[in-house]
């Protein structure tokens, strides 16, 4: 009987087949070649050696791969992931290519005139996306202005509620207290329950759900501060607001930035603070418009019931518009649903070869911190505290999240009308000048979008820090103005606008910018979390204080105290906090694995240098950067190897 003949291998089978070979040309050439790691890491003990691999796989999944084998590898993710139709196919064998080397897409001769065209204007018109990308970008922008209105509607309305409570007598200690506790309820909470939620929640309900539930939460903690009729009914009603406000604050720039082309990341991750600061001014235009409001005769106090439950309506346009935008892509990944990131990235690119490339390195880059992260929990945060690039970092960025709360920036947030009525304002003119602040806040944010690319982080922070202390010596100065003469008011507004105007730029949205940079992604969650309960819990400490503050050293001494910590926080900038500019995941090894004297060398040089060069006028060469030279070897080692490897391959 004769046998059936042979049948003509899948498609599947042929991928396979030429995966092996590529495989097998691979470890030929690097039987002949010595072992591309070795060489830059004999000199490494074991612990810098697994910390150096890790950091640099993060920085280069795809480094050394050639652009056929890069090809195959996409085919084979495609049919494993269950997209079997011949475009997914397509798609992520051309995006597989590009995500190995974007520079380099032009010699790729599949693609169409249409995806070339897509891929150029990328690079010239990075704001150039699908609608349903500036929809993700709206509705993060709402959560950003649920948080500053949560922030501020406060403001105004504790000069009513602190009378109808019992706690409104400015020389009764405990009523300064409860006054400060009060306000500062949702602080505390995030800082000690609240931000540390944020993981568990993102696990199980994906960046969308735990936007809906803080979101929802929020609007129910509006509404309920709206009917409270004691302190401590306001107190844990705020508390309860602080279940909301931490994992929205760490969960909606996670999901922009996972939604967003690496190219729009950073502007995306300056938005946060930028319509932060837009919400702190709606906050104080709610105040004022629901000032003039009558007792209905059934609820005392209807004003301020309405100011506090105002901060609710954003909450509820986010909770009904969040499932209108796709999870992110990234979310899904963690959760093994490779055809459903991909539907999502889909509609955030126009074409399905950008799709592609961005969910093809998204899983390696996934799979790769996966691996990084295969340590145990323990060693992690041993890691975090006992390897000096770790330990810099971690200095650095408590540094920033720590003085952006003791600059006394939300000193004026929370208490500008406070302040604006101890300085003879009159009621109605304290909420404005609150507003007016608010307007600046807002204003004075946008240049960010520019400086903290083109100036640096370090730089925009070493111009400010000065700046801001004078304008509070000059703020907390002007109460010894006689309250009668018309320059008391004026010195005083001024001041506080002043200090706004510097602030935006700087101690606004640097802090959480360089947190996000500074760390090693293997231990990135650990340092975020850490920076974001240090700023929460710093605001809990600022809001709790300033009343009894204000009550023991008066206006004068409480801004002079403000003062004098933005002094300390230049010196603390200069001695520490090195710049990250422009930086690469490499680079950055490098600028934080120096040792302390050497950064606080570099500091005093610099201190040295600005007053020789710009004061006296003199041509002096500015100081080196600290830098580490194992690290710098290893990466000048590492980037020749992977050179050379790439030659090897084509």
């Amino acid at each position: 009987m004769a046998s059936d003949p042979p049948k003509p291998p899948t498609d599947a089978e042929k991928t396979r087949e030429r995966s092996a070979s590529l495989e097998s040309e691979t470890k030929v050439e690097h039987h002949d070649d010595s072992p591309r790691t070795a060489p830059s890491l004999d000199k490494f003990d074991e612990a810098t050696r697994q910390r150096l691999e890790a950091s640099h796989k993060l920085a280069h999944p795809l480094a050394g791969i050639s652009q056929e084998r890069l090809g195959v590898m996409g085919e084979e993710y495609a049919r494993d992931s269950g997209m079997t139709s011949d475009e997914d196919i397509r798609a992520f064998r051309l995006g597989a290519m590009i995500a190995g080397n974007e520079n380099r897409y032009d010699t790729i001769a599949e693609l169409t005139e249409r995806e070339r065209e897509v891929l150029d204007r990328e690079e010239t018109h990075k704001w150039s996306n699908p609608s349903m990308l500036y929809w993700v970008i709206v509705i993060c922008s709402l959560c950003a202005a649920v948080q500053g209105m949560d922030e501020t509607v406060v403001n105004g309305a504790q000069s009513f509620y602190k009378v109808q409570f019992g706690i409104g007598d400015p020389n009764s200690s405990r009523d300064s207290w409860l006054l400060g506790l009060c306000n500062s309820a949702p602080y505390l909470c995030c800082a000690v329950v609240g931000c540390w939620l944020t993981d568990p929640m993102n696990r199980a309900f994906g960046r969308r759900g735990t936007i809906f539930i803080a979101c929802l939460i929020s609007a129910l903690a509006c509404f309920w501060q709206a009917f409270t009729n004691t302190w401590y009914h306001m107190f844990i009603a705020r508390f309860f607001l602080g279940f909301g406000i931490g994992p929205k604050s760490a969960t909606t720039p996670i999901f922009a930035a996972e939604c967003a082309p690496p190219k729009l990341r950073g502007a995306l991750v300056m938005q946060w603070q930028m319509w932060t600061a837009f919400g702190i001014m709606i906050g104080y235009a709610a105040d004022l418009a629901f000032y003039f409001v009558p007792d209905s005769g059934i609820q005392l106090g209807l004003n301020w019931r309405l100011m506090m439950g105002s901060a609710m309506i954003p909450a509820v346009i986010v909770c009904c518009m969040i499932h209108m935008c796709p999870e992110s892509p990234r979310w899904y990944l963690s959760k093994n649903k490779p055809q459903k990131a991909f539907d999502a990235v889909c509609q955030l690119r126009h074409e399905k070869v950008q799709a592609a490339r961005d969910l093809f390195y998204m899983s390696t880059l996934l799979k790769v911190e996966q691996e990084a992260m295969s340590i145990g929990k323990q060693s992690r945060i041993k890691e975090f505290l006992t390897i000096r690039r770790n330990r810099n970092a971690m200095i650095a960025s408590e540094i920033v999240m720590f003085m952006q709360q003791m600059c006394g920036v939300n000193v004026i947030a929370y208490y500008s009308s406070e302040i604006f009525l101890d300085a003879g304002f009159s009621p109605v003119s304290a909420l404005a000048a609150s507003l007016g602040f608010g307007v600046v806040n807002w204003l004075f944010a946008l240049p960010a979008f520019y400086t903290i690319d083109t100036f640096g982080r370090r730089n925009l922070l070493l111009t400010t820090f000065p700046l801001m202390s004078l304008f509070l010596f000059f703020t907390g100065f002007s109460f010894w103005i006689p309250q009668q003469a018309t320059a008391h008011i004026a010195c005083i507004a001024l001041g506080i606008y002043l200090f706004g105007v510097v602030y935006s730029p700087g101690e606004g949205p640097v802090p959480f910018t360089y947190s996000a940079e500074a760390y090693p992604l293997y231990i990135r969650p650990i340092g975020m979390s850490l920076a974001t309960a240090t700023t929460w819990f710093f605001n809990f400490v600022l809001s709790v204080t300033w009343p009894s503050l204000l009550g023991a050293f008066k206006p004068q001494g409480a801004f002079g105290f403000y003062a004098a910590w933005n002094i300390v926080g230049f010196f603390a900038v200069l001695f520490f906090v090195p710049e990250t500019k422009e930086k690469t995941l490499e680079e950055l090894d490098s600028v934080f694995d120096v040792s302390i004297s050497s950064q606080i060398k570099f500091g005093a040089a610099q201190f040295v240098y600005f007053f020789r060069r710009y004061i006296f006028r003199q041509d002096v060469a500015k100081p080196p950067v600290p830098h580490s030279e194992a690290i710098a070897y290893h990466e000048k080692t590492f980037a020749q190897e992977q050179q050379r490897d790439a030659t090897a391959r084509v």
